[in-house]
């Protein structure tokens, strides 16, 4: 459709955020970044989403000048990677790092308003999903651009300088992308009145369908404006059941665990494990990949079995995952099979993460009262965003004493949410994924 050409631009403009992703952290090591502030990194880059997605959010909603916000999201973001690419002082790549997240998260609940233009609402869960596949491709193949760039450019130019580049590549990109919204995105619209926003709110709420990202970033941070757009502390908290609230605790130690293990992981790789930015990059693509594959098939699972089961399983694999990377290199006695093993091992961490994605809303559903089931799913993505941040930090502490102590305590922390959901299922009679999903 001629309406959807802005898709393409979100698109490339996802495939700027994919590729940096990765390569800041990476970029931030190779100047000399420590363990300690490259866990610093990866927790302001999770925790700027979520002011982002308010901020721009509210504006959108008000003054209904969308294309211009998304305009200057684009430009934060090529002007953060512009000043990340030209200095080498490290706390001036986390607070460029930190704009360009901020950037990432601010745009993304103006894009759900703008995918849902001229489209009636029984359409807006199919319009979601349009979405998703645009930007999840596009940052997958902003990690394909990142290791066809590393591969070519770290012999003859050296690791550093081809990082520069490609960090130069990747903010022009991301201004192509604002000049192709600028000619195709459809004009401004009115302020949205409260009642279309509500049933934005309640059509993410039936959304399960989740965007193909990195681990280190499990959900969009646009979901937190919608789905809490018309939060209110004093009813939510009040109306939490035992289980949800269980359930959420379950939350904060899981995501704090991938923080633990994602946060310092990029200075694991390149500085124990000596691997090159190309191989580094191919292991995040194969994670990647095994969730975007495995979200049919998660989805498949999540409808035949209990959502809260095929989580725990997913849990538990990544509780085991997470400490056997560490270990990789004192258990398989042929050098020449450690990469082969580690790219299995990311495998199956991608496609653990899609059995955690595609059942979480499923639970959170089930377990919040009708009432406030937007804003529990919303409050979900909060807390596991911060959960997340707060982890990459305390990963990054744990790392000056060695990454087989990090992992093991990032796989502990999965672990102990792991054993709460059990728990929760263990309690809870079989539910389908219909009846979890269903809004009174």
């Amino acid at each position: 459709m001629a309406s959807d050409r802005w898709l393409y631009a979100w698109g490339l403009g996802s495939v700027a955020l994919g590729a940096a992703s990765l390569l800041v952290p990476l970029y931030f090591v190779t100047i000399g970044g420590n363990t300690l502030l490259l866990g610093v990194l990866a927790g302001v880059a999770a925790a700027a989403g979520a002011p982002g997605a308010l901020a721009f959010g509210r504006l959108a909603d008000r003054t209904g000048r969308r294309r211009s916000l998304v305009l200057v999201a684009l430009g934060l973001a090529a002007a953060a990677l512009v000043l990340v690419s030209v200095t080498e002082n490290v706390v001036v790549v986390i607070l460029g790092n930190g704009v360009l997240w901020f950037a990432a998260g601010a745009v993304a609940p103006v894009l759900t308003l703008l995918v849902t233009v001229d489209a009636v609402e029984r359409d807006w869960p199919g319009r979601f999903a349009t979405l998703n596949r645009y930007q999840g491709w596009g940052w997958a193949g902003g990690l394909v651009l990142g290791l066809a760039w590393t591969t070519a450019l770290s012999g003859p130019l050296g690791p550093k300088d081809a990082q520069q580049t490609l960090l130069w590549v990747c903010a022009v990109v991301a201004a192509v992308a604002a000049v192709l919204v600028a000619r195709w995105l459809p004009p401004d619209a009115k302020a949205v009145d409260g009642s279309r926003a509500s049933r934005l709110a309640r059509a993410l709420a039936r959304t399960r369908r989740l965007p193909v990202r990195s681990a280190t970033f499990p959900m969009g941070p646009g979901r937190i404006y919608w789905l809490t757009r018309s939060f209110k502390p004093r009813t939510v908290f009040g109306r939490l059941t035992p289980s949800l609230s269980l359930y959420f605790v379950a939350i904060v130690a899981v995501f704090a665990g991938f923080g633990v293990f994602w946060g310092p992981l990029p200075s694991y790789l390149s500085g124990t494990l000596r691997y090159d930015s190309a191989t580094i990059f191919a292991l995040y693509l194969v994670s990647s990949l095994g969730s975007a594959l495995f979200y049919g098939g998660a989805g498949r699972l999540t409808e035949r079995y209990d959502a809260t089961g095929v989580q725990a399983a997913g849990l538990l694999s990544r509780a085991i995952l997470h400490p056997a990377v560490a270990l990789v290199g004192g258990l398989v006695p042929v050098a020449s099979l450690a990469l082969p093993t580690n790219g299995l091992l990311f495998a199956g961490m991608g496609v653990a993460w899609a059995l955690v994605a595609v059942t979480a809303v499923s639970i959170v559903t089930r377990l919040a009262p009708p009432a406030i089931r937007g804003e529990a799913l919303g409050l979900y993505t909060a807390l596991s965003g911060l959960a997340s941040g707060a982890g990459s930090i305390l990963g990054g502490v744990l790392g000056d004493y060695g990454f087989t102590l990090t992992f093991g305590v990032a796989g502990g922390f999965v672990f102990l949410g792991t054993v709460i959901v059990a728990f929760l299922w263990w309690q809870t009679p079989t539910t389908t994924l219909e009846s979890t999903l269903s809004v009174d």
